[in-house]
């Protein structure tokens, strides 16, 4: 992944949650309250897929207000909705790879409502295991080059068993094995050194350079996908040109 692509991610990121704010909110505490069902505990010390919901809502800096209405929704009396995660794997325009995951109460509806966005912006179902192969789970720090010295970010990441460092003019990119993120995160929030982004993500094998005629198209599509209620995360492998 370029240099240029990576940083382009971390601001559309921080560009959706200010443009967005309410629907963003909205899918967090979705995640929040699916987080404290399915793991059983609303301790994120012991549910760790609570830990890794509450970073990204620290990271969209969601009120704490609406974190804890999440979390009493959850483990409130009554019948709730029983939600199961799903992996979609789609092939865009030029070819470029999109895994999505979703998490839905009701499969054949988010299926009939995926499959009409792909029809109308010209993406198509991969066949299984034809998307995922072209991506790695890992965990993922950057930090603006700013926050800190080089070095001194490059000490503490590998010490604390980081398995690749890698800075440009931007700043700097740390990556682990999942197992590792957190360990490695606390080493960088031990030392105070502030992130951009930090998650564990899914990052593509090799990317594909998107031709200026596809940008639009492909982008479309995309943002239509993420904008659906039941998608929580969307990774492809698309390289655009920030020039253009």
């Amino acid at each position: 992944m370029a240099g240029h692509n990576k940083w382009s991610k971390v601001k559309h990121i921080k560009g959706v949650v200010d443009g967005k704010r309410a629907k963003i909110f909205s899918k967090l505490s979705r995640e929040i309250f699916i987080a404290v069902k399915e793991g059983a505990s609303d301790d994120p010390d012991l549910n760790p897929r609570l830990r890794m919901v509450l970073l990204k809502a620290r990271q969209a800096n969601m009120p704490s207000d609406n974190v804890q209405r999440a979390v009493q929704k959850a483990t409130g009396e009554g019948g709730a909705a029983t939600y199961q995660d799903l992996t979609y794997e789609i092939y865009g325009p030029n070819g470029v790879a999109i895994l999505v995951e979703i998490s839905t109460d009701n499969k054949n509806r988010t299926a009939a409502e995926i499959r009409h966005i792909l029809s109308k912006k010209g993406g198509s179902i991969a066949t299984a295991g034809a998307v995922t192969r072209l991506f790695h789970r890992k965990g993922q720090i950057m930090i603006a080059r700013e926050a800190a010295a080089e070095e001194k970010v490059m000490e503490i990441a590998l010490e604390a068993g980081a398995e690749d460092f890698s800075a440009d003019p931007e700043g700097y990119e740390i990556i682990t094995e999942p197992t590792q993120f957190e360990p490695v995160l606390k080493a960088i929030e031990t030392a105070a050194i502030p992130t951009e982004s930090a998650m564990l993500t899914c990052l593509a094998e090799l990317m594909i350079p998107v031709p200026v005629n596809a940008n639009a198209s492909i982008q479309k599509l995309m943002e239509t996908l993420e904008d659906h209620d039941d998608v929580r995360d969307l990774y492809s492998n698309a390289e655009f040109d920030e020039a253009e």
